[in-house]
C-alpha cells in the first residue's frame, strides 16, 4: 500500500511513480510541508526495484509549481533562518536529482522560480501548450534558492542560462522547447498523460537495472567535482540577496498591491 501524504497524490501505473503536488488553490506553491514531502516519497520509493520512471506535476491545470510559498517564506528575513531553508529544499530536491531511475517533471501549467527549479531538478520536462517557464526569481532581486542554478547553467550552458536568469523571462513551451529547456510538448488536443506515456515509451521497453545503472552515471557526472563548491556559493548568495533591502522593497511593494 502506498503511504499517504497532505500535500502530495502519489500513485503507481505499470511501474511508473506518479507525485502529483496537490495544492491546486495555492497554484501548487512549494512550502517547507511540501518540499519535506517530495523528499520524502522520493527516498521512500527509490528502493522499489521494479521501478522504470517516475514523473513529477502540480494538480489542476493552471500550475505545475508556481515557486516557493511566498505567504510562508515572507516572515523569513534572518540569515541563519533562510540558510536552514536553502539546506531544507535544496535536500528535498537532491532526492529528486539522485532518484535512481529517470525522472519527468509533466508540466501541467507554470513552473516558475522555486517551480522551475523543481522541474530541472528532474532529468527530463514535457509540457503541455499552455504551459510556462522561468527562473523568474532576479525580479524579486534574489538569486535560486533549492539549488537549482547549477542545474539551469548546466541544461542552459552559462551564457544562456545567466542571461535568462538576470531578465527572469518565463518561456511558452514553444519557446523553452526551442531553446533546450524542455524535452517535449504535446500535441494539440493530447492529454499530459499521453505525452508523458509516449515519452517514456522507448525509456520504459529496458530493465530496471539498466535504466539504474544509466542513472547512476547521470547521478556521478551531476554531483561530480566542483558540484559541492558550485552549491556552497548558491547557498551563501541566496543568503544575501534574501537578506538585502533590494529585495524586500521588492517584496514589500509587491504586497502592497494586492487585494487578497
Amino acid at each position: 500500500m502506498m503511504a499517504t501524504y497532505e500535500n502530495l497524490l502519489v500513485e503507481l501505473c505499470d511501474d511508473v511513480l506518479w507525485v502529483r503536488i496537490n495544492r491546486p488553490k495555492r497554484r501548487n506553491a512549494l512550502s517547507r510541508a511540501t518540499l519535506l514531502e517530495l523528499g520524502r516519497v522520493c527516498a521512500e520509493q527509490a528502493t522499489r526495484q521494479s521501478l522504470k520512471a517516475a514523473v513529477l506535476t502540480g494538480a489542476g491545470a493552471e500550475a505545475f509549481a508556481a515557486g516557493g510559498d511566498l505567504k510562508e517564506l515572507g516572515t523569513i528575513r534572518g540569515a541563519e533562518e533562510i540558510g536552514a531553508f536553502f539546506d531544507m529544499a535544496s535536500d528535498a530536491l537532491d532526492q529528486v536529482r539522485r532518484f535512481p531511475v529517470p525522472v519527468v517533471a509533466a508540466l501541467n501549467g507554470w513552473a516558475l522560480g522555486g517551480g522551475a527549479e523543481l522541474a530541472l531538478a528532474c532529468d527530463y520536462r514535457v509540457a503541455v501548450p499552455a504551459a510556462s517557464i522561468g527562473y523568474v526569481q532576479a525580479k524579486l532581486n534574489i538569486c535560486c534558492g533549492f539549488g537549482g542554478g547549477a542545474d539551469f547553467m548546466r541544461v542552459m550552458g552559462s551564457s544562456a542560462g545567466m542571461m535568462l536568469a538576470l531578465t527572469g523571462q518565463t518561456l511558452d513551451a514553444r519557446g523553452a522547447l526551442s531553446v533546450g529547456l524542455i524535452d517535449a510538448v504535446a500535441g494539440d488536443g493530447e492529454s499530459m498523460e499521453s505525452a508523458v506515456a509516449r515519452f517514456l515509451q522507448p525509456i520504459t521497453q529496458r530493465p530496471p537495472q539498466v535504466l539504474r545503472a544509466y542513472k547512476a552515471m547521470a547521478i556521478a557526472q551531476r554531483f561530480g567535482p566542483g558540484g559541492a563548491q558550485l552549491r556552497e556559493q548558491e547557498r551563501e548568495w541566496f543568503v544575501r540577496t534574501w537578506t538585502h533591502p533590494d529585495h524586500w522593497a521588492v517584496v514589500d511593494a509587491v504586497a502592497g498591491k494586492k487585494t487578497v
